[in-house]
């Protein structure tokens, strides 16, 4: 079955052998992303929430790019520094997702990329 690698400038670009998503029929698989701003390639200012926020809103670009959007996600992984920060998650993510919501799963890890503190990476489902 034929790859199509998804790029887009609206958010950051690869940091590393990879691409932003690789689109295989109609399953997209998004790599993580950590809240890098796409213009500056720096951590989002602004605390934990506004980290969480950048995520979403660069895995949402590369879900637009790729012809979908992220009502079509039916897994999220997210990856938190601490998990403490898990409730804060939820209702950030009420805010980008309506019901019935991904699967998802929530992991504690002791570090991530550029001293980020939250990372996701998600597989869209689009409709044929």
């Amino acid at each position: 079955m034929p790859r199509e690698m998804i790029n887009t400038d609206q958010a950051p670009a690869a940091i590393g052998t990879y691409s932003q998503a690789v689109k295989v029929g109609n399953t997209v698989y998004l790599s993580g992303q950590i809240p890098l701003d796409p213009a500056t390639m720096q951590l989002a200012e602004g605390g934990m929430e506004a980290q969480i926020r950048r995520v979403f809103d660069n895995l949402a670009a590369v879900a637009r790019a790729s012809g979908g959007s992220l009502a079509d996600t039916v897994k999220l992984n997210v990856f938190l520094t601490d998990l403490g920060h898990f409730a804060l998650v939820n209702q950030i993510m009420a805010a980008y997702f309506q019901e019935p919501y991904p699967a998802r799963a929530a992991i504690g890890v002791a570090a991530l990329p550029r001293g980020a503190q939250v990372e996701m990476d998600a597989v869209l489902a689009l409709d044929e």
